[in-house]
């Protein structure tokens, strides 16, 4: 029995993005919660949730898991949320 290889013949769309556009996208999931902390106002767990469709105390888990790679996050209460933001980047 001779296999014969099939190749993958799904073409890949163009974007009409700039390059820097497609750089400041974040790729995943972790990029974009770095993204949202370092906003000036921080992000609320909702926004956390919302943007990554993570469960509570997933996010949770996360934000343990990047005080623990060196990022700086400071919670604060603001009118009745907590939001949470990077204040210190880790040491390169």
């Amino acid at each position: 029995m001779m296999l014969t290889r099939i190749e993958d013949t799904h073409m890949t769309k163009k974007t009409n993005q700039t390059v820097p556009e497609a750089l400041a996208t974040p790729a995943n999931k972790k990029e974009k919660l770095i993204a949202l902390l370092r906003r000036e106002d921080g992000a609320t767990l909702a926004q956390i949730t919302e943007a990554t469709s993570w469960l509570p105390h997933s996010a949770r888990a996360m934000l343990t898991g990047l005080r623990k790679k060196g990022f700086g996050i400071e919670k604060a209460k603001v009118e009745g949320a907590t939001r949470y933001s990077i204040v210190a980047e880790p040491a390169a």
